[in-house]
């Protein structure tokens, strides 16, 4: 506790958490404040923890739509409880970290998703062609404390840290205005409930080590990769039972599922039986589908700050799904974005000479630009005319900064 209490260590905590931002819990302390309390309010916070009589404050709990349906709870804790756990978590870390799996990429020092399926494409390659594709029901929500505790004893003697840990499992959570104590669960959010995810899931992993499974595991989402169906339904039976029995958490029979690895999709990624990746179809659908609320027609918005919203929401989904096998994918979606930016630009014409005066401007000469203002066809069809395309060309969307998916794939592989 002395090492978790450093003034090293929680300045450490303290970056950590600012860079990561983040919403302020229950006390609506922002983190910017945060330095300011603890130079009137630091020493008394570290003697009360070292003495072992901190108690953590309420966790605010939200809910945020899962990708595949459904809603996730996260809890936000305050943000001195967000960096105390920020310090538990980096004295802790390193100790685990030596004997947590291979196999194991989430939430970890030097491992990515992108790793992962380096690994499971490797799998696939080598002629795993099944998958036992286990999905864990609520697991965050299902976290057994009695379990936790008692791995986490196995490797730290310090009943101080181990009182305040069992104190932060259990802290209230705060919903419309009500408290309500945790028996069970560890709150998705929290800095310090990556690795204790990490540290229950670890035990399995190491039954699967040990029956000499082909697996990867990013948090608690995990695939086996087997030879044949029938090796894959005796695989999910009967680590079903060992993780229903042994670690006194439940499975999602209805979303656990053993079939070829190219009719499911890890990480976002579906992996083809040649071992290549390609991007999962869903994904792509949600992508479509944040595009199009950015470049809503009715918005009333400037073009300008169209792009600026587009560019991060581009280069984040580029710099995700950049190892898959995608140049063609990329190339249709550029085209259909610009499509989309054209036929947001030229509604803001609003009329009809507006938009003649726009092509003009742009070189378009003037009787084809009347043609295409006059032709009494809607905004979508008149954004993919030859008059539209000459005036927004590539190289104009170029000129206005647009990303370019296409362009940087081809940088990237080429």
């Amino acid at each position: 506790m002395t090492i978790v209490c450093s003034s090293h260590n929680l300045k450490r905590a303290y970056k950590q958490v600012k860079r990561n931002k983040g919403v302020a819990g229950i006390d609506q302390m922002p983190t910017e404040k945060f330095a300011v309390w603890f130079i009137a309010e630091g020493e008394a916070l570290t003697n009360v923890l070292l003495k072992g009589n901190y108690c953590p404050q309420g966790v605010k709990q939200v809910e945020i739509p899962k990708p595949k349906g459904g809603m996730r709870k996260l809890g936000i804790p305050t943000v001195r409880d967000r960096i105390i756990q920020q310090a538990i978590a980096q004295v802790l870390s390193p100790i685990y970290e030596r004997e947590f799996s291979e196999k194991s990429y989430g939430y970890r020092p030097k491992r990515s998703a992108h790793k992962a399926l380096k690994q499971a494409s490797e799998y696939v390659a080598a002629g795993k062609e099944v998958v036992v594709d286990m999905d864990m029901k609520s697991f965050f929500d299902e976290v057994n404390h009695d379990r936790l505790m008692y791995e986490l004893s196995t490797k730290t003697g310090d009943k101080t840290l181990l009182r305040l840990i069992r104190k932060y499992l259990q802290s209230g959570i705060l919903l419309g205005g009500l408290v309500s104590q945790r028996t069970k669960g560890t709150p998705q959010g929290s800095p310090l409930s990556p690795l204790l995810s990490n540290i229950v899931l670890d035990e399995l992993d190491k039954e699967l080590e040990k029956r000499g499974h082909c697996f990867v595991r990013f948090a608690d989402d995990f695939s086996i990769y087997v030879r044949s169906q029938k090796a894959g339904e005796r695989v999910k039976e009967s680590i079903t039972a060992f993780i229903t029995n042994k670690l006194k958490l439940k499975v999602n029979e209805e979303k656990s599922v053993v079939c070829e690895v190219d009719k499911t999709s890890l990480l976002g990624h579906t992996i083809l039986k040649s071992g290549d990746l390609i991007i999962a179809k869903e994904n792509i659908k949600r992508f479509k589908d944040s595009i199009r609320k950015i470049t809503k027609r009715k918005r009333g918005v400037s073009f300008e700050l169209v792009i600026s919203e587009l560019n991060p929401k581009l280069r984040g989904w580029f710099e995700y799904f950049k190892h898959s096998s995608s140049a063609r994918l990329f190339q249709n979606l550029d085209a259909w974005i610009r499509r989309k930016l054209r036929c947001f630009r030229i509604k803001q014409t609003k009329r009809t000479i507006g938009l003649v005066r726009f092509l003009k401007k742009q070189g378009v000469k003037t009787y084809q630009s009347w043609i295409i203002a006059l032709s009494g066809v809607g905004w979508w069809r008149k954004s993919a005319a030859p008059q539209i395309h000459q005036a927004m060309g590539n190289s104009w969307f170029e000129e206005q900064g647009l990303f370019n998916l296409s362009l940087n794939y081809k940088k990237l592989n080429y």
